[in-house]
């Protein structure tokens, strides 16, 4: 995923400053500036932070139609625009707001998402109307090619496509692991992060193992990692064990 050098987050409330906080940790590649809004200045920080155009990405943590009045003013067009990103004062929700594409705010909704394990809302239409999820465990220390090869055999097995693909899923504990974030960059697909909380929670119903339970405390990986990463999803390849890695497709109703 693109690294963004700067980055500006805007809050008005408690919560919002906890959150940030959890951001400015969590984007560790990055120089994140935090700015407090509770006074009444949120304006006056949005003028000066487009003025200055220093920020590649600006996120805001409150209700997105504030977001859209403070920035109206200060747009230019979508090749000189930053990235911005919504985000809601309970963390449910990372929306792409502006910039999607040319600025980048579709990547940095999910890397935000991913942050604070909340849902990613995207909606330009290339990446909306990918219907197909890859959920992926691996061991430890993976190899790029071993996760792209077991991605495309399973994407032969479902008669299906990369250019179908709107994002890999893997587990909170795999967020770092290098062969799984060099193949998502390889093939130029999202990664989105799934804590191991959510799948604990999730009464889906998916194939379950007492050698993944034993090692990491919930019954699978791959398959409800493509549940619960989409809208009425269904698998459509069941959990396939391929050279260390784990892959089960699902799509979208």
């Amino acid at each position: 995923m693109k690294i963004f050098n700067k980055i500006a987050v805007i809050t008005v409330t408690k919560e919002g400053k906890a959150i940030a906080r959890r951001l400015q940790r969590g984007f560790s590649k990055s120089k994140v500036c935090r700015f407090d809004g509770s006074k009444g200045k949120v304006k006056e920080i949005t003028k000066e932070i487009f003025d200055r155009e220093k920020f590649e990405g600006i996120i805001y943590v409150m209700a997105l139609g504030i977001v859209a009045r403070l920035i109206a003013p200060h747009l230019k067009d979508k090749y000189r625009d930053p990235a911005v990103v919504v985000v809601d004062d309970f963390s449910r929700y990372a929306i792409s707001l502006l910039s999607g594409h040319e600025g980048g705010a579709n990547n940095l909704a999910m890397q935000t998402a991913n942050i604070l394990d909340a849902e990613p809302v995207i909606t330009t239409a290339t990446e909306a109307l990918k219907d197909t999820i890859i959920g992926i465990g691996c061991r430890k220390g993976i190899k790029k090619e071993d996760v792209v090869s077991g991605i495309k055999i399973g994407l032969k097995k479902a008669k299906s496509s990369l250019k179908r693909v709107r994002c890999l899923v893997t587990i909170d504990l795999k967020a770092k692991e290098k062969g799984l974030r060099e193949a998502s960059q390889a093939l130029k697909i999202p990664l989105r992060i799934i804590s191991r909380m959510r799948i604990s929670h999730y009464q889906g119903v998916y194939t379950k193992s007492e050698f993944v339970l034993k090692k990491i405390g919930i019954e699978g990986v791959c398959e409800p990692c493509a549940l619960l990463a989409g809208k009425r999803a269904h698998l459509v390849v069941p959990k396939l064990k391929i050279n260390g890695v784990t892959v089960a497709i699902a799509r979208e109703n």
